[in-house]
Formats: structure tokens, sequence, C-alpha cells
């Protein structure tokens, strides 16, 4: 999963970090109102953590930093049509706060102090309603544990590398969608180093031998993206 981490608290922020990259996911950081602004809509992600109280700047990352709302950059995501699950995580507890972050476009809502395991289920949650998916899927043969981060094909585990694994994981999110290469591109490229089309092809091309008599194939779309499928064994 490609996670944007939107916290301005040095010390939350880097063990949120290590907490979701250790469970496999791709996480990218803001820690103000703009950096957050930025990669929302520079990048595409399967959810977003969001923080409410949030300077406006990096720059401004002080005592008396000017304060930003993070409630203001969800509803302008929402309102240029950019529907992905947001986790609201907040100090902000009472009802009325909750209410305002839900109306404001909010998926979820998490008050602080918080557990990280919480974090990871309700976030596997809000991306499988999003995507019409579970957390356990199949294309023929092939299967997915999400929960488990394992693929299984023909009924024995099957571990892969890590991009090729990430390459999969898209692909079978859900299983049959087709995905447009930029797309791919964007879910696994680093906020620093962008995927370029001769790696993701490559990674393709290795599943691809891969996949080689399993019954399960990647098919391209000429000018419209890949698609996982089934094919003849």
């Amino acid at each position: 999963m490609k996670i944007l981490l939107v916290e301005d608290d040095a010390v939350l922020r880097d063990v949120m970090l290590r907490s979701l990259s250790d469970a496999g996911h791709r996480v990218d950081l803001a820690a103000s109102l703009d950096e957050a602004r930025h990669w929302w809509r520079v990048q595409a992600y399967d959810s977003v953590l969001l923080d409410l109280n949030l300077p406006l700047t990096s720059a401004t990352l002080t005592q008396s930093a000017a304060q930003g709302n993070g409630l203001s950059l969800l509803r302008e995501a929402r309102a240029r049509g950019d529907r992905t699950p947001v986790l609201v995580l907040t100090a902000r507890g009472r009802l009325e706060e909750r209410i305002a972050g839900l109306d404001a476009g909010a998926d979820d809502y998490m008050g602080k102090p918080f557990d990280l395991a919480e974090v990871e289920a309700r976030l596997r949650a809000l991306v499988r309603r999003a995507q019409g998916t579970d957390d356990r899927v199949a294309q023929g043969a092939l299967v997915l544990d999400r929960k488990a981060r394992r693929f299984y094909l023909q009924n024995q585990p099957w571990d892969l590398p890590a991009r090729e694994f990430e390459v999969l994981w898209e692909l079978m999110t859900p299983p049959g969608r087709v995905i447009s290469k930029r797309v791919l591109s964007d879910k696994l490229s680093e906020t620093d180093e962008a995927l370029g089309d001769n790696a993701l092809e490559a990674f393709i091309s290795r599943l691809r031998k891969k996949l080689l008599g399993s019954g399960v194939g990647i098919r391209t779309l000429r000018g419209i993206g890949y698609v996982l499928e089934e094919s003849p064994a």
C-alpha cells in the first residue's frame, strides 16, 4: 500500500514511518500543509493519514508557526474529485470535531493516542471498501493474502523480490483491473526518484516469465495499461 503520512510531530512521524514501512508499506512524508498539498496532487496514493493541526510550511516548523487546518486540505482534495481513503489522526477528540472531520470528507477518524496495529487495520478496511476487494483475493491459481503480505501460487507460498511483489500487488488490487503504466509507475515511485518505463517493463517481463505455466498471465493493452488474467496453462 502506498500511503501519504501527514504529521508535523517529528517523533510520532518517525515511529509511524518505521511501523508502516516494517509492515511493507511505501510511505511518503509531509510535515506541513504545503508539503501535503504538493505530494497529494502529484502522487497517487492508496490512503492518506492526516493530522489536523499543521504548520502552513515546513520552513515554519516552530512553536510559533502559523497553523493551518488539515480539514481544509481534505476539502480541497474532495472538491477536485479525489476519493483517496483518508484516516484522520488527531488530538481533537470531541464529538463535534469528529463530525466536522467526517463531514469534510474523512473516511475514518482516530484520536491520539492510538495503537499502531489498529491504525494499519483501519487502513486495510478503508482500502478494501474503496477498491472493492478483500484481504484475501485470487486470480486463478494465484492468491494474495494482504494481511499476511504473502502470495501463494498453486497452493504454495511464493516469494518475490520487493519491486516485483509491489507490481503484482497493484495488479491484484483488485484482480482483473486494468492499470495504466503511469498509475503503476506513480504507485511504485519514491518521492525523490521516479520509476522509469524501462524499469517497470523489466519487472513486468520478469513476472511474466515466472508465471509461465501457472494459468495466470499479465496482458499488455497497448496504449491503456496492464491486466492480470487467467490464461492457458
